[in-house]
């Protein structure tokens, strides 16, 4: 029995209780709270129902949780139930409820943990959509982890997930990073405001070997060819570095077709007719503080040109025009403008702004040796996806940066992930899993299988442990995609790896020296089997390997 299904059991008990005495039931939340008490001694499991709804039906909690109690060791599944302080109760699973998830894994096998929460949502998911003017950068590369994460999270409950790159190739940035590539190619000095760095000269000279003759060219011509050729390979660059590291999209969309097939102009067209978009001092401006924005933006300036706010509102419309039901939009840590600014937007077009939602991610720092790392000889001053990954390979780059939640800046430890030791996190949760591999491959050499196994055998408090942790992931993936925050799958895969360790020091899984095989060994192995097949899933939602062997 997992906590989500002790919920159920409870959330009957709790409307039978009241029902009983003819009280109103509709108090009773559709999910009850199961939480794991901090001392095992309290037992396994603990619901402050009584608490929450004792009020709303006039009793006094203590009282309410006693007829629960009652209720509860009626129940097979309950080997005790026992009311705590105000009116919390404290509740033991009967051995055979609580093993039986030990089948249920096994069962499910890799799609245990997944659910149907969001079932029928179609996501478009937004991230990394760094300008193709450079390498990723480390803000990149943590939602490039974290986005793909996520992505695996959301679809891990059912919803139909577009991962979305948005390709910012219309602007000033790219006539900057133009000038860069063809003063490298000139061998002038780079530009004020331009791009720097050993990547610039590589793209400027594939850029002239692609087209020979393009120095001779005059400037117009020439500058257009360093703009298209050098955007173009800038971007392979880029995709390649994402496939690279484990992150994929369906779809890659061109900021510049937003203008280029008119969507830009429908929008424009679209919110002066609905009287959302006004003129002023010689510019148009969105009445955005109409729909909670701190001010109105202006998205026509006194020039004629298209400010950047033009593209974004086609963008969204586009999205929902194609039929997404939620926009997720993740973007770093200077754009908390965006938020009120897009959802604004939304409703300007007449839409739900609960269509937008919109995940900041704060800075990413390396350290090594106590000391910030900031040099890359490659991109000038920034640190890239590629240097990441070179100093510490895509599981430990991936893991590293979706274990801390994005709301905080991150400081890596190049030194700790580079450790093979119980220190480094994805190394102890990659380690549990390759020592639960080498359990099953010397089973299997000693005959033993974990096949109709008699789990009721399994009545250590280690095992107890292990056996609820076990039951914890599938709320864990419901939480983390409910909340959007995948480094709950982190976390609790720590939690997990510690939990099966200390089984493992507890409990002997195989016979040793001249001991023959025998149904507690069996058991076991179906406990080690289970716990195996927990931490591979967690570890393919957040896209991280796990190795059999290390």
């Amino acid at each position: 029995m997992t906590p989500t299904d002790l919920s159920t059991v409870l959330r009957d008990a709790t409307t039978t209780v009241l029902t009983r005495r003819g009280l109103d039931t509709s108090v009773v939340p559709e999910t009850v709270v199961v939480e794991r008490p901090r001392n095992p001694d309290h037992g396994d499991y603990a619901t402050n129902i009584a608490l929450q709804i004792g009020k709303r039906v006039a009793t006094a909690p203590r009282d309410l949780a006693g007829w629960l109690v009652e209720e509860l060791r009626s129940q097979p599944s309950i080997a005790s139930a026992e009311i705590a302080g105000p009116g919390f109760v404290n509740l033991r699973l009967a051995a055979a409820t609580q093993n039986a998830t030990v089948a249920t894994v096994l069962s499910a096998g890799s799609d245990y943990g997944r659910g149907t929460d969001l079932q029928g949502t179609a996501i478009n998911l937004e991230f990394v959509s760094a300008n193709p003017t450079g390498p990723i950068h480390l803000g990149g590369t943590r939602w490039a982890a974290v986005g793909d994460a996520l992505g695996r999270v959301l679809d891990a409950q059912g919803a139909a997930v577009t991962r979305e790159y948005y390709f910012n190739d219309h602007g000033t940035q790219i006539d900057r990073f133009a000038r860069s590539l063809q003063a490298a190619a000139l061998g002038e000095q780079t530009p004020e405001e331009g791009y720097a760095g050993a990547y610039i000269g590589e793209i400027a000279a594939d850029v002239v070997a692609a087209n020979p003759g393009v120095l001779e060219r005059p400037e117009a011509d020439r500058l257009e060819v360093f703009r298209s050729t050098g955007v173009e390979l800038m971007f392979d660059h880029i995709k390649r570095s994402l496939d690279d590291f484990g992150t994929h999209f369906e779809v890659f969309t061109h900021e510049n077709s937003m203008f280029t097939s008119g969507s830009v102009d429908e929008c424009i067209a679209e919110l002066k007719a609905n009287g959302n978009l006004y003129e002023n001092d010689g510019a148009w401006w969105l009445r955005s503080t109409d729909f909670g924005d701190d001010k109105d933006r202006v998205v026509i300036k006194r020039d004629g040109e298209a400010a950047y706010i033009a593209g974004d509102i086609a963008y969204f419309r586009d999205k929902r025009r194609r039929g997404f039901d939620l926009c997720i939009y993740m973007l770093g840590a200077d754009h908390h403008g965006y938020i009120k600014r897009l959802k604004a937007a939304a409703g300007a077009l007449g839409d739900d702004p609960a269509t937008v939602e919109v995940l900041i991610g704060q800075m990413v720092n390396l350290v090594r040796d106590g000391v910030p790392v900031r040099m890359s000889k490659r991109a000038g001053t920034v640190i890239t996806l590629d240097d990441l990954v070179d100093a510490v390979g895509v599981d430990g780059a991936r893991y590293s940066l979706i274990r801390s939640s994005v709301d905080v800046n991150l400081d890596i430890d190049l030194d700790l992930l580079t450790t093979q030791s119980n220190e480094n996190p994805v190394y102890y949760v990659q380690y549990a899993h390759a020592r639960l591999s080498a359990i099953a491959r010397n089973a299997a050499d000693l005959g033993i299988t974990a096949s109709d196994a008699h789990l009721e055998l399994l009545a250590e408090p280690a095992e107890g442990e292990l056996i609820r942790t076990l039951g914890d992931f599938p709320a864990v993936v419901a939480t983390a995609a409910h909340l959007r925050e995948p480094h709950r799958i982190c976390r609790y895969l720590e939690s997990l790896a510690a939990s099966y360790h200390r089984f493992y020091d507890r409990c002997r899984v195989l016979p040793q020296g001249d001991e023959e095989p025998g149904d507690i060994h069996a058991a076991r192995l179906a406990l080690c089997s289970a716990t195996r097949q927990v931490i591979a899933n967690g570890l393919d939602l957040v896209g991280v390997s796990a190795p059999e062997r290390m």
